[in-house]
């Protein structure tokens, strides 16, 4: 349900009241109020079973919250074991601020932080640290800050360094080096050791710490090599998981119902002002100190599949009023109209505008993290520093905003965005459906003409077949109900198989070479299923035509679906059979090879191939200034995979599934005399999915688990109609809907 910041406020009251059975002032709409009907009718099934957050930062609601879960008793919350996630003291801060303006501050140190860019208020800090005696930086690479600091202090990447965390109250974590140092670089905590006299190393710092506070006559060495640590308890993972449950059980705080009852009222008399600018870290991007790795700049955003920039996301409604647009151009790339973007007195100029479905009216997005100039590769310096518009770091801004002159060329790599009604690409059905109907119904196998006799495509073959019960067979299982789209594997793979990025401009025309994309599709009517019978209800060519227009604009409040698709290693693979040299050929083990020193680069593989997923060399991108994105240097090199090589132009590359990991699960089987374990059959890909959205291994073992996953009824192939005999299969999406 799209709402403004403060209209979240009011229904987070009202969920409070109706599940507290009293009323909250403030008015919500019909549609919000009828959604928490059904929110506080699924939650009353099962109470402790339920649990509320938000993603407001605002004290208030964050109160209102805790004061939800623990009135349903939640088992999933517990507020006298919290998670240490954030850290710092917004009051602490403006007053260093002030003393140093003050000229009251005879050393600053300061350590994996960037606040000239980072402050909302970056001018004061930048005008106070001219006021300060000595400034020590301590970072892993140049940025705003180091460069007016006194010192710059060459530091430890964390993979380089010692440290501890407690991630949650009386719940420890050891972090130690997996690599020696690349350079003459020193750990911040040894630094303050060496300047303190001491001769203790922070290693031996921390162990001791440790001893004499922590582990409480527990093994130091046990507690290293599990990683982590429960207070009172070994170091055993189950153990923890115990231990957690326990203090779940025994640890109560007693609410403040007055203060409760205040925050409450407090939310029920949220009211907007104007429009309301969201602030947020993309999920690739994150705050913007890694804003100089080119495999996030190119990282398409999951939502709107833009990469190399931040921009203003507005309503459909709103980006008409303003007249603000975003169009195809004849290259096939997206424009969009610029914005000039005030908030608190602050004027942004040449904010890029995407237009965005399914975003409340009278609301903006912007993200931060962008706009680094220090330190970074021209080619990298890209986007608006949002972080100006931070106001006392409050995520959520009034703002005004103009339309500026001129058009902003965006890289966008997918500019296709609803599915018009091809319900056989991303298969759904409602949970209600999928538990009283037959799997036919919901799970369609798509009919083709056989003999003027309709039958299941499955049953038709092109080629002969082949035996394929001997041996490994691999096969990848893609859960559309576990995929978020947030893109982790887009990244794994990227790192695993010396994927090159090729910059804003090759993205543009459409040469991204990304061997995993994540499709994400929105309807364009308010459900994927209304497309489909409106599709199915068309009459007549002209009815088509108009029609099928109306589907290529998605919805105001559409539904959203994500759909990773990668090579789908198909058994009866059209680009084996058109491509003239066999650089393409299919193995026993059920992968579509590559032989990249056999390609000439004809491109017929790809224009047969249905699910358009290989990608084509047009430049040489190592050892390429011309693509200066660090695969060009020689710390940049130190990042390839030796086991995956570097591609040069004119050849054909796309997914492998990795096949460099399953073939040294095999050789490390061979070598120890044992059997294959299923866990050890990883892609990167489903190595990263912290879901299990993706899961790969043998379907020849009648044990494995992809081999459970292809016998279950949601399993369907990709185009099986066009019957290519895919080695890639998904499962049918489930909505859980809500039908109050």
């Amino acid at each position: 349900v799209p709402m403004t910041p403060a209209q979240q406020k009011v229904a987070l009251a009202h969920l409070y009241a109706k599940l507290n059975g009293t009323s909250a002032p403030g008015d919500i709409t019909e549609t919000a109020n009828r959604t928490l009907d059904g929110i506080v009718q699924q939650i009353s099934k099962n109470r402790s079973k339920a649990v509320v957050v938000t993603g407001l930062d605002d004290v208030d609601a964050q109160s209102v919250v805790i004061a939800i879960n623990e009135m349903l008793a939640s088992d999933a919350f517990d507020a006298a074991s919290p998670r240490y996630i954030r850290q710092g003291n917004t009051a602490e801060l403006n007053q260093l601020i002030e003393d140093m303006q003050a000229g009251q501050v005879g050393a600053l140190i300061m350590d994996g932080v960037n606040p000239v860019y980072s402050l909302p208020d970056a001018e004061a800090f930048r005008e106070g640290l001219g006021k300060v005696d000595i400034s020590v930086a301590f970072t892993t690479n140049l940025n705003e800050t180091s460069e007016l600091t006194t010192y710059t202090a060459a530091s430890n990447h964390f993979l380089e360094s010692w440290g501890d965390a407690q991630f949650k109250k009386g719940h420890y974590s050891l972090m130690q080096p997996v690599i020696r140092e690349l350079f003459d670089t020193r750990q911040f905590q040894q630094s303050l050791l060496v300047w303190m006299g001491s001769e203790t190393t922070y290693y031996d710092f921390v162990r001791e710490t440790w001893s004499e506070t922590i582990l409480s006559g527990g093994s130091w060495n046990e507690a290293l090599h599990d990683g982590i640590y429960s207070s009172g308890m070994s170091s055993d993972p189950e153990s923890v998981a115990g231990q957690d449950d326990k203090e779940s059980e025994t640890a109560q705080m007693p609410m403040d119902m007055d203060a409760v009852t205040a925050s409450v009222r407090r939310l029920s008399g949220a009211a907007d002002s104007g429009m309301s600018l969201v602030l947020y870290s993309k999920t690739g991007m994150g705050d913007g100190r890694q804003a100089a790795n080119p495999w996030l700049q190119e990282f398409p955003d999951p939502i709107t599949r833009v990469s190399w920039d931040n921009y203003l996301t507005v309503s459909k409604k709103d980006a008409a009023a303003l007249g603000l647009v975003n169009e195809h151009v004849a290259n096939g790339g997206l424009d969009g109209s610029y914005v000039n973007l005030t908030v608190n007195g602050k004027t942004l100029s040449g904010v890029p505008v995407i237009i965005q479905p399914g975003q409340a009216e009278g609301t903006l997005g912007l993200s931060l993290g962008y706009g680094r100039e220090a330190g970074m590769k021209p080619e990298m310096q890209t986007g608006v520093n949002a972080y100006a518009l931070y106001g006392n770091f409050d995520s959520v801004q009034s703002a005004a905003l103009e339309k500026a002159p001129g058009m902003h060329e965006f890289a966008c790599v997918q500019l296709h965005k609803t599915l018009m009604g091809r319900g056989d690409i991303i298969k759904e059905t409602t949970l209600e459906v999928f538990n009283t109907k037959d799997a036919s119904e919901w799970n369609h196998v798509p009919q083709v003409s056989l003999d003027h006799q309709e039958v299941p495509a499955t049953t038709v073959d092109l080629w002969d077949g082949f035996d394929r019960s001997i041996g490994h067979h691999f096969n990848m299982s893609i859960d559309l109900n576990a995929c978020t789209g947030c893109g982790a594997c887009v990244i794994a793979c990227h790192a695993e198989n010396n994927v090159p990025v090729v910059g804003k401009q090759e993205i543009r025309r459409s040469r991204d070479m990304h061997w995993l994309r994540i499709d994400r599709y929105y309807s364009s009517e308010d459900t994927f299923e209304g497309d489909n019978i409106k599709k199915e209800e068309f009459s007549g060519a002209f009815e088509s035509k108009s029609g099928f227009e109306e589907m290529e604009d998605p919805a105001t409040n559409p539904q959203v679906a994500f759909q990773p698709v990668m090579c789908q290693h198909c058994n009866h693979a059209p680009c084996e059979t058109v491509c003239p040299v066999a650089a393409t050929a299919h193995s026993r083990q059920g992968h579509n090879h590559m032989a990249y020193n056999r390609c000439v680069g004809t491109r017929s593989c790809a224009n047969n191939c249905p699910y358009k997923v290989r990608r084509f060399n047009w430049f040489l991108y190592n050892n390429n200034d011309e693509f200066d994105y660090h695969m060009n240097n020689d710390l940049g090199k130190m990042v390839l995979n030796p086991d995956v090589n570097v591609r040069s132009r004119g050849v054909m590359e796309k997914c492998s599934w990795c096949i460099q990991m399953s073939q040294k699960a095999i050789l490390d089987a061979k070598r120890e005399g044992r059997e294959v374990k299923d866990e050890e059959f990883q892609t990167a890909c489903s190595n990263a999915c912290s879901n299990g959205a993706i899961v790969f291994g043998d379907v020849n073992n009648p044990e494995s688990d992809v081999s459970k996953l292809k016998e279950s009824d949601r399993m369907y192939h990709l185009l099986e109609s066009v019957g290519t005999k895919p080695n890639v299969f998904y499962h049918v999406k489930v909505r859980n809907i809500n039908e109050a």
